[in-house]
C-alpha cells in the first residue's frame, strides 16, 4: 500500500508539472515506476562506489539506494572507470541519472541538468610536504596531470587566459588516489583534488599537503539528461528535501566524511608508524579477543586510550592498554591492568557489554559510535545527552544529532537539568572521531602488502629529516 500511495503521489506531481509546460511524449518517472528499475551511473572511488566486505558501499551508492527505495523500485548501478565513459551513457539514454560526486560547473550545466546540491567541495592543489609549496597559479610552472573530463580540467581551462604558462595533461588511466600517489613518489610535482576526497586520503598519506585552493566551493549534485522532462527532477527535489529534513543526509555525510574534516599531520604520521612497528606485538590478542567485533576497531580504541603502551596511566587512575578503571577490571576478572593481554581481553569484554546496552532500535554504525562515547564518558552521561537531544527536537537515536549536544554537558544551564550532571562531553566527541580515523587507516593498512608498508615507513622517516 505504501508503494502504491507513493506512486500515485509522484505521478500526480508529474501531471501538475506537465500542465505548466509543453506536453511531453512520455514521462521519465512514469517509465521508471512502470519498469520497476532505476538505472544509476557512477564511478569507482572512495567517496562514490566500491565493493566492500559485505557488498556495495560508498556515499553515492547509499544515496542512490535510498532514492530507489523512496521510489519503490530496484536499483541497478552501472559503475565506470572514467568520467569520459560515464557521461555519454547518460546522453545515450542508457542511464536515468549519474550519481558520482559530480560538481556543478558552467560547462556541465550547459550540457546536463542537475538535481539539488547535497554537498559543497572546493578544489585543492596538493604537493608533497617537504617540497616547494605552490601558493598560486603563477607557481604552477611544472606540468600538471589531471583526470580527463574532470572539473579540474575545466578550472585549468578557465585559468589559462590569465596564466599562459599553464600546461597540463588529462588522463583516463589514473584516478584521484593514483595521481596523489604519483605526487608522493615524486613523479608529479602537484595535482588537483576535490576537498572531500583529500580529507579521506590524508588519513592514509599524511604527507599530502595543500598548496592553495584553486577553485572555491562548488555544489555537488546528480546529473540528468537535459532532454528529458521534469518528472525525475521533481522526484529528486522531493527526495533530497525529505532526507535533509529527517537527518538522513546529515547522517550519511557524517558517516563518510564527518570524522576526517580535522587533520593533524604529526598524529597521523605517528599512528601509521606505530601501526607498522608497535601494533604487530599486540595484534594476536586483539584478534583473539575481538569475537564478533572487528579487531581493528579494538586496536583503534587502544591507540586512542594508550598509544599501545601497556604501562600507560592517567591522572585519574585508569591504566593499561585499554585504560580500565580498577573497579571495572575487578568486575571483569582482570588481575593485572598492566598485562597487555589481560587489558585487551577486559577492554573487549567491557566494550561488547556497552554495545549490548545501547537501545536495540539504534542502527549501525551509530550503535558503535554511541558505545564508543559510553566507553569514554559513561552510559549515564550519554543518556543525558540523548535526553537533551530529544528535548531540543533532534533525533536521540542518531549520532549526528547527539554529538552536537554532548558538549552541552559542560554548560551549567544544560547539565543542571540532567540526571548525571557535569561531564566533558566535547572530549567524548573528539574521542569517537579519533577512533574512527584510526580505524579507517587500519583498514587501509591491513589491506596493503609489505612493500607498500615499507614505502610508507620510508616516506615517514624522510619527512622527519626534511620537516623543521
Amino acid at each position: 500500500m505504501k508503494n502504491i500511495a507513493l506512486r500515485f503521489l509522484l505521478l500526480s506531481l508529474v501531471v501538475i508539472l506537465s500542465a505548466c509546460e509543453k506536453p511531453k511524449q512520455s514521462s521519465t518517472l512514469a517509465r521508471i515506476l512502470d519498469q520497476g528499475v532505476l538505472k544509476v551511473g557512477t564511478n569507482y572511488g572512495l567517496t562514490t562506489y566500491y565493493n566492500g566486505p559485505v557488498g556495495p558501499e560508498g556515499f553515492e551508492y547509499e544515496l542512490a539506494n535510498g532514492f530507489a527505495d523512496y521510489l519503490g523500485v530496484r536499483l541497478e548501478v552501472f559503475p565506470y572507470y572514467t568520467l569520459n565513459e560515464l557521461f555519454p551513457q547518460l546522453e545515450n539514454h542508457h542511464l536515468d541519472l549519474i550519481a558520482a560526486g559530480i560538481s556543478v560547473t558552467n560547462e556541465r550545466a550547459a550540457q546536463f541538468r542537475f538535481g539539488p546540491a547535497y554537498q559543497n567541495i572546493s578544489q585543492k592543489v596538493v604537493f608533497k610536504q617537504g617540497n616547494e609549496r605552490p601558493r598560486s597559479a603563477t607557481d604552477l610552472n611544472e606540468e600538471l596531470l589531471v583526470i580527463a573530463g574532470s572539473s579540474h580540467a575545466e578550472t585549468l581551462r578557465e585559468f589559462k587566459p590569465f596564466h599562459p604558462h599553464l600546461s597540463w595533461q588529462e588522463t583516463d588511466d589514473k584516478d584521484a588516489e593514483e595521481l596523489m600517489e604519483m605526487v608522493l613518489n615524486d613523479e608529479l610535482a602537484y595535482t588537483i583534488v576535490d576537498s572531500n576526497i583529500l580529507a579521506v586520503l590524508r588519513r592514509r598519506h599524511p604527507e599530502l599537503s595543500i598548496g592553495f585552493t584553486i577553485s572555491q566551493e562548488q555544489g555537488v549534485a546528480w546529473a540528468l539528461d537535459k532532454s528529458q522532462d521534469d518528472s525525475l527532477l521533481a522526484a529528486l527535489i522531493e527526495y533530497f528535501g525529505l532526507i535533509q529534513s529527517n537527518g538522513t543526509l546529515a547522517a550519511l555525510e557524517d558517516k563518510y566524511f564527518g570524522h576526517v574534516r580535522q587533520f593533524n599531520y604529526v598524529d597521523t604520521r605517528e599512528f601509521i608508524r606505530s601501526a607498522r612497528t608497535n601494533l604487530p606485538n599486540f595484534r594476536p590478542w586483539f584478534e583473539q579477543h575481538s569475537h564478533n567485533l572487528d579487531w581493528r576497531l579494538l586496536a583503534a580504541m587502544s591507540y586512542q586510550e594508550s598509544h599501545w603502551d601497556p604501562k600507560a596511566k592517567s591522572p585519574t587512575g585508569v591504566r593499561g592498554m585499554m585504560m580500565l578503571t580498577l573497579a571495572t577490571a575487578e568486575d571483569l576478572g582482570i588481575e593485572s591492568r598492566l598485562d597487555p593481554e589481560q587489558s585487551i581481553r577486559g577492554g573487549a569484554k567491557y566494550f561488547a557489554n556497552l554495545i549490548s546496552r545501547i537501545p536495540a532500535r539504534i542502527q549501525e554504525p551509530d550503535r558503535i559510535w554511541f558505545a564508543l562515547a559510553s566507553y569514554n564518558i559513561g552510559l549515564g552521561h550519554l543518556e543525558d545527552a540523548r535526553v537533551l537531544t530529544q528535548k531540543q527536537g533532534g533525533n536521540p537515536d542518531m549520532w549526528i544529532d547527539v554529538k552536537k549536544r554532548l558538549p552541552q554537558l559542560r554548560q551549567k544551564k544544560y547539565y543542571k537539568t540532567t540526571r548525571y550532571g557535569y561531564a566533558r562531553g566535547d572530549e567524548a566527541v573528539t574521542y569517537v572521531d579519533n577512533i574512527r580515523r584510526y580505524y579507517d587507516t587500519l583498514m587501509w593498512l591491513d589491506g596493503q602488502d609489505a612493500e607498500t608498508l615499507d614505502e610508507a615507513e620510508d616516506a615517514a622517516q624522510s619527512q622527519d629529516l626534511e620537516s623543521p
